[in-house]
């Protein structure tokens, strides 16, 4: 793993080996047909929103169409694949998520290796979870969940969008921080996770802020904390899971990769683009309706935030032993 990780990183920085001149040229003509940006997920969730909101902005400001390509199946797996087989000459691009970080760990067989294949272009935002607690369970702080979970162990129901979703793997690492025992309980979507939740069939769930975050405002729902080691601007008030368990962070994200040994000029020229699409207001304004915080990263910085994710939840999974077959 440490070896793949100083290779991922040293791709990260941007390889290249055609002319300067020829080079240059290249990335100036970039793009000079439409762009495919591959989401392996199927329209409407969270990472097909991130790739259309960047996508259109990207169409609009370099003059070809960046489209949309949802290639749905085995947690993203199918959309991935198909992209580091696609040619590295930036007219095939992947929408990466934090799935592609958990995946090596959740699956025993890919037929590719992440950390080695893709390069790292941008990042684009990232979306904190929120603890959430049906209203009738008698806490209304971290420290007051931890202390009547202890109390009545085996009694708490964790929800979640399926064995090794992002929920899942946030409420696992609340888990081993505290010691606490509750008890998965896994659905096959995010809505059907927080269904159950509005209903009182299970009492918890460690869902993303643009899911959960209408329910909380409309009293449906009790948010106990923020994942993100920092509070939320969408909800300044509430704290923080580490303000009371030190060392917990967990939260979606969202970039662009491309195939491994795409032109480093064509990677650079679409880091700048994103960046400074991160930094339009209209977009923005965007990004805060999903509670959404602007990754604004280097290709370098984005490839280190995927190696230490992919490390980070490939402890907590093989800890807690999840799998999918």
């Amino acid at each position: 793993m440490k070896l793949l990780r100083r290779q991922f990183l040293h791709l990260a920085a941007g390889v290249a080996t055609l002319p300067i001149a020829s080079r240059l040229s290249w990335a100036q003509s970039y793009p000079s047909q439409p762009v495919r940006l591959i989401v392996g997920y199927a329209p409407g969730g969270g990472t097909d929103i991130a790739a259309r909101l960047i996508g259109q902005w990207l169409t609009g400001r370099l003059g070809q169409p960046f489209v949309i390509e949802n290639r749905p199946g085995a947690n993203g797996n199918i959309g991935t694949e198909a992209a580091v087989r696609s040619a590295a000459d930036g007219y095939t691009l992947l929408l990466v998520s934090l799935a592609n970080a958990t995946n090596p760990a959740l699956y025993h067989k890919l037929n590719y290796n992440f950390v080695r294949d893709i390069e790292p272009v941008a990042g684009i935002i990232r979306v904190p979870n929120l603890m959430v607690v049906h209203p009738s369970l008698p806490v209304k702080t971290v420290l007051e969940f931890i202390d009547y979970a202890r109390a009545n162990p085996g009694k708490i129901s964790m929800s979640s969008a399926g064995n090794g979703s992002p929920p899942h793997v946030a409420g696992e690492l609340f888990k081993m921080l505290t010691g606490v025992e509750m008890v998965h309980v896994p659905y096959r979507s995010g809505g059907a996770s927080l269904n159950d939740l509005l209903g009182g069939q299970v009492q918890v769930t460690f869902e993303s802020t643009s899911a959960a975050l209408g329910y909380v405002r409309a009293g449906a729902l009790r948010a106990l904390a923020v994942t993100t080691s920092a509070r939320s601007p969408v909800l300044p008030d509430l704290p923080t899971v580490a303000e009371s368990v030190r060392g917990y962070e967990a939260y979606s994200w969202y970039g662009i990769g491309a195939p491994k040994n795409t032109p480093a000029e064509i990677v650079v020229k679409l880091n700048e683009e994103i960046n400074t699409a991160l930094a339009d207001p209209k977009l923005i304004a965007k990004f805060d309706d999903l509670g959404a915080m602007e990754l604004v990263s280097s290709p370098t910085d984005f490839g280190k935030l995927i190696a230490d994710e992919t490390e980070k939840w490939g402890k907590v999974i093989r800890a807690a032993n999840i799998t999918i077959e």
